[in-house]
């Protein structure tokens, strides 16, 4: 579905993603690990548009999308989750998710009529499916933390993704917030045949919940693997599961 092809990026002197390649087959669920400064957001940001490459491919289904806007991706199926929760915090969780179904629909100007009769089928079965249907007239900003980033994926999901990018979607969560959103995103990705990439920096959700991992340092792909392959690494081992014995 998605495949990274020796992607550059550089800001002034740093190069901040140094020939990266990754490769996302459809329907899988992959992480990408590494380092604070290993180049993961950047990489991210380079796929969903929010900057053009300096050289490189990256190829979704079967198109070049490469250097193109971020609505332009998304309308391609790309989406994406972010570090901090991206809402609208003033607005119900209902609405949340309502206005990423009309952006969808390309109905933004009707914004302005009646919430209920616009898109209510399609938003109610997002919050079911995310286990937010009992906090849909809630004020977005009055979530917990952890709800606050499952709405995000709500949010995500109206636009109908093929692709869906978390970056680090357990960051600040409690262990019961961080099961809860995991088991979520695996319910997710079997229901509704989305293939997730996402970034993380617990080792154990990842090797848990991955089916492939790429390891990024400086900017570069060390190895993308199974998870097992991953663990027998050594340049992994030693950089961050702790040694030959992790």
């Amino acid at each position: 579905m998605l495949r990274v092809e020796s992607i550059y990026k550089s800001f002034d002197d740093f190069m901040a993603v140094n020939g990266a390649c990754l490769t996302v087959e459809r329907g899988a669920l992959v992480a990408v690990i590494g380092p604070n400064g290993a180049g993961k957001t950047t990489l991210f940001n380079l796929i969903t548009g929010l900057h053009k490459p300096d050289r490189g491919k990256i190829i979704f289904e079967g198109q070049e999308i490469g250097g193109l806007a971020p609505y332009e991706i998304c309308r391609r199926g790309v989406a994406r989750a972010f570090q901090i929760a991206n809402i609208f915090p003033r607005l119900s969780v209902f609405e949340n998710v309502q206005v990423a179904v009309f952006a969808r629909q390309r109905q933004s100007h009707n914004l302005f009529q009646p919430a209920q009769k616009l898109a209510r089928a399609e938003t109610d079965a997002i919050l079911q499916s995310t286990g937010l249907e009992s906090q849909a007239r809630r004020v977005a900003g009055a979530l917990s933390h952890g709800d606050q980033r499952i709405l995000e994926i709500a949010i995500a999901l109206g636009s109908q993704p093929h692709l869906l990018i978390l970056d680090e979607p357990t960051a600040g969560m409690s262990p019961e917030e961080t099961a809860k959103t995991m088991n979520l995103v695996q319910q997710l990705a079997r229901a509704r045949g989305i293939t997730i990439l996402f970034c993380e920096h617990d080792m154990d959700i990842v090797f848990s919940v991955a089916q492939s991992i790429m390891v990024m340092r400086h900017g570069e792909t060390i190895i993308q693997a199974t998870p097992d392959e991953v663990r027998q690494n050594h340049q992994v081992q030693e950089a961050y599961l702790g040694g030959a014995d992790a």
